[in-house]
């Protein structure tokens, strides 16, 4: 279902409505833990820049990226289920593999994040999350939730786990034990396909797969507050390389304050500014 072999073309893609109805008139958490935002207007499209472009491994069908103390990460997804998954540790400036552990080919690596020295990589339809020590790739624990795994981040004290639905999830990140979840507007609907993600002065921003947005959202509120379109971006890479698949992958380094994003199968990976 990940794989290009089951996209439409991206044009079709794009030019698709989607409809969802959502009837919702509360901002606060109901009794189960799930919040459920007040309807607003549809949230702006705003520009961004390309500011620099790396190389970036064609092999590696990115499904996370991460930052940490300066350095690289990216987990990778496996379409073939051959065993090609991976966990990385990656030179910026060449695209090059510094260390690499790899799945067994029963596992389809995703989204990937990086706390307290702890890499938490998510699989897809098996439902376990992997957790490794940060300086040796050493698995340390396996922890079995009970949604597919997508996109994963952290607000410097819970994980945030996206499943492909317009839904983020909370997990305390010692147990993994489910704290609350939020269902996310897009104006007056419920969003979707929600995938990768990162978290950045208090917004979680999230690859909107099968679509070139980059979508800015409000976690506390849970709606999207703005909208990054990188058609323009898709299209330059394309023409670089036609086996190129979706956008995916969002990093962003605190001490430089830079954002970078990808995509699975990319030639190249690409600092932006977003504007606000």
């Amino acid at each position: 279902m990940k794989s290009r072999l089951f996209f439409l073309s991206a044009l079709t893609i794009i030019s698709l409505t989607v409809f969802y109805s959502c009837n919702v008139n509360s901002g606060q958490h109901d009794n189960t833990g799930t919040v459920t935002p007040t309807e607003s207007p549809a949230p702006a499209t705003l520009s961004y820049s390309i500011i620099n472009s790396f190389p970036h491994d064609t092999s590696s069908f990115t499904q996370g990226l991460a930052f940490y103390n300066g350095e690289l990460y990216e987990g990778t997804g496996d379409p073939g289920y051959i065993g090609k998954s991976k966990l990385m540790k990656v030179d910026l400036l060449t695209g090059k593999i510094f260390k690499q552990i790899g799945l067994t080919k029963e596992y389809f690596g995703e989204g990937i994040t990086i706390l307290k020295d702890t890499i938490y990589q998510l699989t897809w339809k098996t439902k376990v999350v992997f957790v490794y020590t940060l300086k040796d790739f050493k698995k340390v624990k396996e922890f079995k939730i009970d949604t597919e795994g997508w996109g994963i981040t952290h607000n410097g004290k819970n994980l945030i786990v996206s499943t492909g639905s317009g839904d983020l999830y909370f997990y305390d990140p010692s147990t993994f034990r489910l704290l609350t979840k939020s269902t996310v507007m897009e104006g007056g609907n419920q969003t979707f396909n929600l995938n990768e993600l990162e978290y950045i002065d208090g917004f979680v921003y999230a690859n909107q797969w099968q679509y070139p947005y980059i979508l800015k959202i409000d976690p506390n509120a849970g709606k999207v507050v703005a909208k990054y379109d990188m058609t323009e971006m898709w299209k330059r890479i394309q023409t670089i390389d036609p086996d190129a698949d979706v956008p995916n992958g969002i990093a962003y380094n605190p001490a430089t304050k830079k954002i970078y994003v990808t995509g699975k199968l990319w030639p190249e990976l690409y600092e932006i500014q977003l504007s606000q």
